[in-house]
């Protein structure tokens, strides 16, 4: 399948440092949950996977940010990473955040597809 952009939700219903908008992917084959958020201003989406171990990280769903909004938290494991490159910045990690292409245009974000990275077919 061809690379193709698919519509996720309105730029409003992300806020910096707010509650993350989920979303049903396929990667590399398997049914994973997604998230997008805004930091500073630019959206950002990760599959909900800690690099530890392959669990989701909301500690309530769509709850990724630290109280400071600085950092996405893994709730089981305490591993932190950056809100714009899903880099581990701290605890136990195995390399960063697997990103999901965003962009923004039209009041509007969505999510890109990639060779690992399609829709979930119902």
């Amino acid at each position: 399948m061809p690379d193709v952009t698919m519509p996720l939700c309105p730029s409003t219903d992300l806020v910096d440092g707010g509650p993350a908008v989920a979303f049903d992917v396929r990667y590399a084959g398997e049914h994973c949950r997604a998230f997008a958020i805004r930091y500073e201003g630019r959206v950002h989406a990760y599959l909900n996977r800690c690099s530890h171990v392959p669990m989701e990280m909301d500690y309530q769903e769509g709850r990724f940010f630290d109280d400071t909004g600085r950092w996405l938290l893994c709730a089981t494991h305490g591993a932190a990473y950056q809100p714009d490159t899903g880099a581990c910045v701290g605890g136990p990690c195995r390399g960063g955040l697997v990103k999901v292409a965003l962009s923004e245009e039209g009041g509007m974000v969505r999510w890109h597809t990639a060779p690992l990275l399609q829709p979930v077919e119902f």
